[in-house]
């Protein structure tokens, strides 16, 4: 059975072709590329996607630009496999990615989600570790393991160690789910501890089969400097707080109390922030 690769796309071309490229080019063929187009205006992609003449790629294109939130759900609206990934347009699958999430896909057929190990790349595709994740690598299980229920939620409230373009979904656990309305920066977040709440598991596998692209032009990147994304953080894990004590999860309940990698990243944000507007001012005063 295919597995389909779903690619939401608005941003660089030129990554977005190594994105592509590095799904055309897995050792495991059996795959369905979709690439919905959330209104770029550029047409180049479209027309490059048609010169490769691949059978496996099909080309979308919303009639009107339903941002973050509403182009996920568009590409789950899409899936026609048993499984999926929603892929960044920018991120780069390793050769051996689908070979690996599909057998352990098999190997746990009942999972909702299958995480396999992350590397990080900046903007030119060299290796990098920022702050943020390394904290994911501490965070994340030290070996192989299956996580659910309030022991998955937990540990994702203490701060989400998954990179959620590398993720295998079953379709139809997230089908009975959903991504919640109303959100952009926590959304996956918000799709993983639903699961969990659902008696779903996450199959995690610390084998390295996908580079995630961390650059400051990302929506999450530029929502932390503005302070959006840890408004929309603050509401999550205070409503979380609540249903996890009325579902008697009280690990759970206190860790989204807590949300402590949220608040540090939040000062880290703010703190840089401020050193910027210092440079600035210095540079400015210098006369440069």
């Amino acid at each position: 059975m295919p597995i389909d690769v779903m690619m939401p796309f608005y941003g660089d071309v030129a990554q977005f072709r190594e994105a592509v490229t590095s799904v055309l080019d897995q050792s495991d063929p059996d795959l369905r590329l979709v690439v919905v187009d959330d209104c770029y205006p550029d047409p180049t992609p479209r027309q490059w996607l048609a010169s490769l003449n691949d059978a496996r790629v099909r080309y979308v294109r919303n009639h009107t630009n339903l941002g973050v939130n509403g182009n996920f759900r568009r590409c789950v609206d899409l899936v026609t496999a048993d499984w999926f990934v929603v892929m960044g347009c920018d991120d780069v699958m390793h050769a051996d990615y689908l070979a690996t999430v599909r057998t352990l896909a098999g190997h746990h057929p009942d999972a909702s989600v299958i995480a396999p190990g992350v590397d990080v790349i900046d903007e030119n595709g060299r290796a990098v570790r920022p702050l943020g994740d390394r904290m994911k690598n501490v965070l994340a299980p030290s070996r192989a393991t299956v996580l659910s229920g309030e022991r998955l939620a937990t540990s994702l409230y203490h701060g989400n160690w998954t990179y959620f373009p590398s993720l295998l979904w079953r379709t139809a656990a997230v089908r009975e789910v959903g991504f919640r309305p109303g959100l952009e920066i926590v959304l996956d977040l918000a799709l993983l501890v639903d699961l969990a709440a659902a008696d779903g598991s996450l199959v995690y596998d610390p084998e390295v089969v996908f580079s995630y692209r961390r650059h400051s032009a990302s929506v999450s990147s530029v929502q932390a400097v503005d302070g959006r994304r840890f408004d929309e953080e603050n509401r999550f894990f205070a409503e979380e707080a609540q249903r996890c004590a009325e579902r008697g999860w009280p690990k759970a309940a206190r860790a989204a109390r807590l949300h402590a990698t949220s608040r540090m990243n939040h000062l880290q944000a703010r703190v840089g922030a401020q050193v910027g507007k210092v440079s600035t001012g210095l540079t400015r005063r210098q006369g440069h």
